[in-house]
């Protein structure tokens, strides 16, 4: 009986499937390095491009007809406010009221009649003294990368201030230089220290996306600019 035991486990059956187990595992050891190695090498990529045309003082900020707000929701998962939005507003409200930026866009998520990004930065922002007509509203932004192309593809704009948190920015520039948008960014007030891990992990990995989607995978952006109700 033992010996019958030993035939089994050094069969040359058993030992060809233990061997394409191993080939198996050092291939997607391999493979999460090499992915590893891209996202690190894409988010360094995008922010030493970028860096030149990121501002963080309105003095030294460039004067530019329309600022692009990119949207984000105005509330958490769990009802609070949010800080990101509330200080998005802050900035695009202060680079009007400074002269820096004519007009804004707002651009956002409206993928149904019970979210609407674009609503609520217009809300927020006449809350804040700024005019209706100087409000532009962008329902179409499902992603930074929509939100950049249709400032130059639906409103006609190839001069822009983007206008959100520093991280963020730096992935819509890239995309705006490979677009043939002239842009600058400003950097609104950032969020506490641990205040959002996820969205930072997320920006982290949506800078080699961003990257993908400008040189490789084009994706298609909606023309369409319709409120859903």
């Amino acid at each position: 009986m033992y010996s019958q035991i030993r035939y089994i486990r050094s069969s040359p059956f058993a030992s060809e499937k233990f061997g394409q187990l191993k080939r198996i595992i050092k291939i997607l050891i391999f493979l999460s390095f090499l992915s590893i190695v891209f996202i690190l090498l894409c988010n360094v990529w995008v922010v030493n491009r970028t860096r030149a045309h990121s501002y963080f003082a309105i003095s030294s900020l460039p004067s530019n007809d329309v600022g692009l707000v990119l949207g984000t929701s105005k509330t958490t998962s769990d009802g609070r406010e949010n800080l990101f939005f509330k200080y998005r507003m802050e900035a695009a409200a202060r680079l009007f009221k400074e002269g820096k930026v004519g007009s804004l866009i707002l651009s956002g998520n409206n993928d149904s009649k019970y979210y609407n990004e674009p609503l609520d930065m217009q809300k927020a922002l006449l809350k804040m003294g700024i005019p209706e007509t100087a409000l532009k509203l962008d329902y179409a932004g499902f992603r930074t990368f929509d939100s950049v192309i249709r400032s130059k593809g639906v409103f006609k704009e190839s001069n822009i201030t983007i206008i959100s948190q520093d991280f963020h920015n730096a992935r819509a520039l890239y995309i705006a230089q490979h677009e043939g948008i002239n842009a600058v960014s400003f950097a609104a007030q950032d969020v506490p220290m641990g205040y959002s891990v996820r969205t930072l992990v997320r920006e982290y990995l949506a800078r080699p996306k961003a990257v993908l989607d400008v040189h490789l995978i084009r994706p298609t952006t909606t023309l369409r600019n319709e409120v859903l109700e």
